[in-house]
């Protein structure tokens, strides 16, 4: 006799509290996909002599770990919620072989999720690792920026660089075929070094103000200027005139970017260098100049350390270089900036001033570094001395650049801007055209205007300094 079927046992319908236990457990996978979901969007490194970065960006905030080995120097840092991806393969081949600090950069998955990168150092060196948040065109970026432990002291490399080539730029043809100098005879270009290791360095005249303009005072026989034929002595050098060129932007930070695609870091930096071999080839009342950069290739320098650098080589101008740009094509001209402690002196330039202040956020700064503070304070340093200097110095420029181009407004403007508030440095921001503008844009991309443009600014400099010689450098530096 067949048994009757009975039904299946339907299963319990679910109580509320495990339809809510089941609920979490699905959003805490759903964060933890989201948290491994970032997608690597692009890295890059820079590479500089002060410094060299490594940037990874990304479409989502990423997690870091960093450790430090000493020997032999090397970075490991573990990002947490990504698994190893082709982008980040690449950073392997982005390492130049003349990086100055970076040897070698290894990626590979050490963990499920989480992915290690180790940068091998070519020396000791102070890694600060920091996030910074979207901002311009950037989306989330890791960055590690890599210091040297020992760095050079620039003002020693750039005497020592004029010593190297102060034969070269001798301007007698014979001069340039004796023997040289006995190490025996005064050497002040050496005095100079020996100070500086020292820590000392030469004192300023005590019944002079250090930024008022004096006449030199009478010169002893032997520093009368050289003539054609005659030795040149090192008592005809009593002093090196430096001049800080600041190539604008750089690195992370493209600046205004023209129709056509240029780049205002690209354009500023050809025309430093430029102007650069100017000065470094001039002579003012037998003293040397040279010329010294806050950055000499395509990395990013902070504004406030591009003032503390200046500074740090006690120079005496500073003239920092750009490549405007509007939110029209119509804008066009060349502008002469100083500081001012009060308002604008127009709504264009606060406007202007307001955006080359936002370098840093572009760029990228290590809000938790401890030199913020020390530059903060640089910063809210200014004199009423500096500034009139600034005008003086501003307004040759502007006369000078107006001989070769359009200028935007016949009179050097006044704005709050960061980089030029260096307390004891005559300083002066150049915007050199309007990079927004096509016809300017073409003109700043043309080797013969960069040229223009440099000798515009070396005559302006020399004009400068036949009225307002410079004085000996402070002890306060």
């Amino acid at each position: 006799m067949n048994q009757p079927t009975l039904p299946a046992r339907q299963a319990p319908l679910p109580s509320r509290r495990a339809v809510l236990r089941a609920s979490s457990l699905v959003l805490l996978l759903g964060a933890q996909q989201i948290a491994r979901g970032a997608t690597i969007v692009a890295v890059r490194v820079w590479p500089a002599p002060e410094y060299s970065r490594v940037t990874i960006e990304s479409d989502g905030a990423l997690v870091a770990k960093q450790f430090f080995v000493t020997t032999p120097p090397r970075l490991a840092v573990d990002i947490e919620g990504i698994d190893l991806s082709p982008e980040l393969r690449e950073l392997v081949a982005k390492v130049k072989p003349d990086d100055p600090n970076i040897a070698g950069i290894r990626v590979g998955q050490n963990a499920p999720g989480v992915v290690r990168l180790v940068v091998d150092l070519k020396q000791a060196a102070i890694p600060q690792v920091f996030t910074l948040p979207p901002v311009a065109a950037y989306r989330h970026r890791l960055v590690f920026d890599l210091y040297p432990a020992a760095p050079v002291d620039p003002l020693e490399a750039l005497i020592a660089e004029r010593l190297r080539d102060a034969p070269a730029s001798t301007p007698s043809p014979a001069a340039t075929t004796r023997a040289p100098t006995p190490p025996a005879e005064h050497d002040p270009l050496g005095d100079l070094i020996a100070q500086r290791a020292n820590g000392t360095v030469p004192a300023s005249p005590p019944a002079a103000p250090p930024l008022v303009a004096a006449a030199p005072s009478p010169a002893p026989a032997a520093a009368a200027p050289t003539r054609p034929g005659n030795r040149a002595t090192a008592t005809e050098t009593d002093r090196i005139i430096i001049v800080a060129l600041d190539p604008g932007h750089g690195g992370e930070d493209p600046g205004a970017i023209g129709p056509s695609g240029t780049r205002e870091k690209d354009v500023v930096l050809r025309v430093a260098h430029l102007l650069r071999d100017r000065i470094n080839a001039t002579t003012i009342g037998g003293n040397p100049m040279r010329a010294y950069l806050t950055r000499d290739g395509d990395y990013f320098v902070p504004l406030g350390t591009r003032v503390q650098k200046a500074r740090r080589v006690q120079a005496d101008l500073f003239v920092s270089i750009h490549a405007d740009a509007f939110t029209t094509p119509e804008a066009r001209g060349a502008s002469v900036f100083a500081l001012s402690q009060g308002g604008a002196s127009s709504t264009a330039a606060r406007w202007l001033a307001n955006k080359e202040n936002q370098a840093d956020l572009v760029g990228g700064i290590n809000v938790q570094s401890k030199d913020q503070h020390v530059q903060r304070a640089l910063l809210d340093m200014s004199t009423t001395a500096q500034i009139n200097d600034s005008l003086k110095l501003g307004t040759v420029l502007l006369g000078e650049i107006g001989n070769v181009g359009k200028l935007h407004k016949p009179r050097v403007e006044q704005a709050g801007f960061a980089v030029l508030k260096a307390p004891d440095i005559p300083s002066v921001l150049v915007e050199t055209a309007f990079i927004s503008n096509p016809d300017e844009e073409r003109r700043l991309r043309s080797s013969a205007y960069q040229e223009q443009l440099a000798d515009a600014l070396m005559r302006g400099i020399t004009r400068y300094f036949a009225k307002n010689p410079p004085l000996a450098r402070s002890r306060s530096v």
